[in-house]
């Protein structure tokens, strides 16, 4: 998973992480915790959290 630039480091994502992957410092950032279960991408309401490319 990614962070794209559409972010604005509300943190709404952090809440559904189940593997505590997301450190949000002024944007989210994802750690090295994910395993790329996209539960965060489902419920940013920016959509700024996409699947790696």
């Amino acid at each position: 998973m990614r962070v794209n630039e559409k972010c604005v480091g509300c943190g709404q994502c952090t809440a559904f992480c189940k593997q505590d992957a997301i450190v949000v410092k002024g944007n989210a950032y994802i750690t090295d915790k994910c395993t790329n279960c996209g539960i965060c991408a489902l419920y940013c309401p920016l959509k700024a959290i996409e699947a790696e490319k």
